[in-house]
């Protein structure tokens, strides 16, 4: 009975303890609880073995490493898409290569090209800041506004009402006004700081040109190398096929009686080789295609055609034409013309740091004891209230008179940019003509070239199948077969080879006259 009683009296006392605090005696007791157990999980992975987690992986078996091998590849296409394609990245290579491929021409290329290009890329951002410090050097030239609000606390004194710093006319002044500032100098009226910059710009865009011409050249050369490689890829199996041909055809006449063992031998190595061609053919065409992916798509798609269009090459223009479009737009000239102008316009700048600089700040708003616009001022109360709106204006002239010959050097500096922007621009306008000269040499070249070749490989088929029928009525041998059928391979080899060339040639030679 007392028992019972005393656990009642406890339980009456505890319901009289206040709600707060329960709930923080709750609180504090979670708080020790969360601490506990987070030392605990500390004290776990510390005593946790390095090489647990490899034998539990080892125990469960074959499938889990082929779990982490998908996980370990997984993340690495995860990190070569970028952040933009983590969300589709996973389904996206789970469907490669069951959607369709996508058909790209050499247009198309380009176009993705320049997009995922880091060279390119980096022209296009130069350019835009290019374009972004026209604006700045023209702000510079104008005048500018600004708004200030500031409190300014003086400790004060007990005696005069300014308090302890002698400036202030009062332990709180408050300011809040607008500033228009406007600055003249010779840079204003010679307008060299925007010129400058607008020259910048110039060359910024110039080189932009230079670098999305220059990408086509590398973007083409790909492009048709992996055109040729699937044109030697289609040769070489079509060879491997020829000499699986011949080989029967040789085992057939010795059982006939007609041709010896040594000619079925020579077909069978023959065929060995033709073999091994194939499989070369089909690396080389894997290593085209993986070369034309990194350039063409940020999630290293390899599952795309690419329009084979050799054979309808573009004609290539007389020497006086390519001349004159080279002197109306090519872009290095511009951008070393641009950077020739670029380094005057510093020279006039740093002239300009001798000449003296007047400036303006118009100051309107209040500076007062209160924040109002009318008030009673600290010093003069028994003025009453007085308007506290208004402004002031500070003129400054500033004459340079002594740095160290910090100008001086900094003159000389400019001096030198523009010699050696001088020296540029006509190392450019040489390095152009000559390769003018050279470009189009090797485009007249190779065009020349592709009758030839094309002769040749509709004789080179030709001839492999005269012969091929002559080794089958005894008149050939079977040297005479194999030097036709290598023949053919290399003359097919050899046009592909001098249509791809073309192409190249011809886009080496638009990074001087632009496309034609």
């Amino acid at each position: 009975m007392h028992s019972g009683r005393k656990m009642t009296k406890r339980r009456k006392q505890s319901a009289k303890v206040p709600a707060f605090e329960q709930c923080g005696a709750g609180w504090v007791g979670w708080t020790r609880l969360r601490w506990a157990c987070g030392i605990l999980a500390a004290l776990a992975l510390l005593l946790l073995p390095a090489g647990a987690g490899t034998r539990a992986a080892a125990a469960e078996g074959p499938s889990t490493a082929r779990t982490s091998k998908v996980s370990d590849a997984q993340l690495l296409t995860t990190l070569a898409s970028g952040p933009d394609s983590q969300q589709g990245g996973a389904a996206a290579g789970a469907n490669n290569s069951n959607s369709a491929p996508l058909t790209l021409t050499l247009q198309d290329a380009l176009q993705r090209a320049q997009k995922y290009s880091p060279q390119f890329q980096a022209a296009v951002t130069a350019s835009k800041m290019a374009r972004a410090g026209v604006t700045q050097a023209r702000a510079t030239l104008l005048p500018s506004a600004d708004y200030q609000m500031a409190d300014l606390v003086t400790q004060g004194n007990g005696i005069v009402p300014s308090g302890r710093y002698v400036t202030n006319d009062g332990v709180h002044v408050y300011r809040a006004w607008g500033v228009f500032h406007q600055a003249f100098s010779a840079d204003t009226f010679t307008l060299a700081g925007l010129r400058r910059a607008t020259a910048a710009e110039e060359m910024a865009r110039a080189q932009q040109e230079v670098a999305q011409r220059g990408l086509k050249v590398v973007v083409t050369q790909a492009y048709y190398a992996l055109v040729a490689s699937e044109r030697g890829y289609a040769t070489a199996q079509q060879s491997l096929e020829q000499s699986r041909r011949s080989l029967e055809t040789s085992r057939q006449l010795e059982q006939g009686g007609e041709v010896a063992h040594s000619d079925v031998i020579t077909f069978q190595i023959q065929y060995n080789q033709q073999q091994q061609a194939f499989q070369e053919s089909t690396l080389a065409m894997s290593n085209a295609r993986l070369a034309l992916a990194v350039m063409l798509f940020p999630d290293f798609n390899q599952n795309f055609n690419v329009v084979d269009d050799l054979n309808t090459s573009p004609p290539l223009p007389t020497l006086a034409e390519a001349t004159k479009m080279a002197e109306a737009g090519n872009p290095e000239i511009r951008a070393a013309m641009a950077a020739l102008r670029e380094s005057r316009y510093g020279v006039s700048q740093a002239k300009a740091a001798f000449l003296p600089t007047l400036s303006f700040d118009v100051d309107y708003g209040i500076e007062a004891n209160a924040l109002a616009l009318r008030s009673v001022a600290s010093g003069f109360p028994e003025a009453g209230r007085l308007p506290n709106l208004g402004f002031f204006v500070t003129a400054t002239l500033n004459v340079p008179v002594w740095h160290w010959g910090a100008n001086i050097s900094k003159l000389h500096q400019a001096r030198y940019q523009k010699e050696l922007a001088q020296v540029n621009l006509s190392f450019a306008q040489r390095q152009v003509l000559k390769n003018l000269y050279s470009y189009y040499n090797e485009a007249r070249t190779a065009r020349e070239e592709l009758a030839s070749l094309e002769s040749s490989a509709s004789l080179a088929a030709e001839s492999l199948r005269l012969n091929t029928l002559r080794y089958k009525s005894g008149d050939a041998t079977v040297l005479d077969v194999l030097n036709a059928q290598n023949t053919l391979t290399q003359a097919r080899d050899g046009y592909a080879a001098g249509l791809a060339r073309y192409r190249v040639a011809l886009a080496s030679l638009e990074t001087l006259t632009g496309s034609f």
